[in-house]
């Protein structure tokens, strides 16, 4: 497919990303790496050598986030300054999470949790209520609002790490090791991946239909929390002690949180034809993003999950075998993540090479994710074998 000739031109004449830094740029990238500095001087002798690495190249990583999407810097910033706020009310003692009041009601990883949980519900309604009333006011809200409720997601998960080492520091561990911990993760990911496309297409319309998936697993983390005291931090199962699962999992997590956003995309992409096809001068009709751009981030959204649980697959084929003595053992958990891989591979295939857009898209991308939940969840409900540990 070409491209037109306007928009090469565009590409070519726009500036480099150098060009375009500015001033507060170039202090967040100090501030960035001064913290990273700092945090590898005080801690590097905890760490071993893959840790030592993974702190050390997360810095062009969130740079380079930052410089192409500006609003990440202040999100950055936020987590970074709540996590050291709450870590330093902790003052060294787990205790103090019952009786500091920053920490009962705001900062220990518990509360933050449940801010977050909080805060997501509300901006799904602050959402809808946009998209009826057309309120700017009230979409900006939204907004303002799924930003503070990742926020408070990310530091909840970050404080909870270091209230794992207050526990006990023999089984102090990343927060990325039981569903619990992983739905937090999902939140937080399918939730800033919604606020790019969002800036990106400077459209608020659909954010009411992509919360509807992140209010569901919060409502899931909620029933889990509550009736299986999940948010009790326990230490790790062997198979998990390895430092394959700090990365295997966030990759996959964005892989989800790619998938999902998609499938709600897609849903949208569904309301909207219908609207047009039943009442072309509706509210819906007229207020949801075009059909071309829903399709469109459908796509870029599946195309970024797939690479990502591409990423994800190769990383724990490796895992399992240190683990276990062999790359494939066709584990039902590893039989549904080839099931999850080949149907994305068969959508973008079929998207790129026969032109496939459209209605059976959306319903593809929706499909995709029930497909996607059962090798998640289904595969821990129902089956059993080596991946046992993550059972409900």
């Amino acid at each position: 497919m070409s491209v037109p000739q306007h928009t090469m031109q565009d590409v070519f004449a726009r500036p480099g990303l150098l060009q375009r830094l500015n001033l507060r740029d170039w202090l967040w990238a100090a501030v960035v790496l001064a913290g990273i500095a700092y945090a590898f001087a005080s801690y590097h002798s905890a760490m071993d050598a893959y840790e030592q690495s993974f702190l050390l190249l997360s810095a062009p990583a969130v740079l380079a986030l930052g410089f192409y999407w500006r609003s990440s810097q202040l999100y950055v910033l936020a987590v970074a300054l709540l996590s050291l706020f709450g870590i330093w009310l902790y003052g060294g003692d787990y205790a103090n999470g019952e009786s500091v009041f920053g920490l009962k009601y705001l900062f220990s990883s518990q509360s933050a949790v449940m801010w977050m949980s909080a805060l997501f519900f509300l901006a799904t309604a602050f959402y809808f209520t946009g998209l009826v009333s057309g309120s700017e006011f009230i979409n900006k809200t939204a907004t303002a609002i799924t930003w503070t409720a990742l926020v408070m997601g990310l530091t909840g998960l970050m404080v909870r790490w270091y209230e794992s080492y207050l526990i006990d520091p023999e089984f102090g561990h990343i927060p990325v090791s039981n569903l619990y911990e992983v739905f937090i993760l999902f939140c937080v990911i399918t939730g800033l991946l919604y606020l790019y496309y969002e800036n990106h297409y400077r459209n608020r319309s659909m954010g009411g239909f992509v919360l509807l998936v992140i209010s569901a697993a919060v409502g899931f983390l909620l029933w889990y929390s509550f009736a299986r005291d999940a948010h009790e931090i326990r230490p790790l199962v062997p198979a998990l002690k390895s430092y394959w699962m700090k990365i295997h999992v966030p990759a996959n997590f964005i892989g989800y949180g790619a998938f999902a956003l998609a499938a709600m995309t897609g849903t949208t992409y569904l309301v909207k034809q219908y609207a047009l096809a039943h009442n072309p001068s509706g509210l819906l009709a007229r207020r949801l993003p075009s059909l071309e751009m829903l399709d469109e981030i459908s796509y870029k959204a599946i195309a970024l999950g797939f690479a990502f649980f591409t990423i994800a697959t190769i990383l724990g084929a490796m895992w399992a075998a240190e683990a276990w003595g062999g790359y494939w053992s066709w584990d039902p958990k590893e039989t549904w993540a080839l099931i999850v891989w080949l149907n994305y591979a068969a959508w973008l295939h079929l998207r790129l090479t026969k032109g496939w857009t459209g209605t059976h898209m959306a319903w593809w991308s929706i499909g995709g994710l029930l497909i996607t939940l059962f090798a998640f969840l289904g595969v821990n409900m129902f089956l059993s074998g080596l991946h046992s540990y993550g059972e409900l």
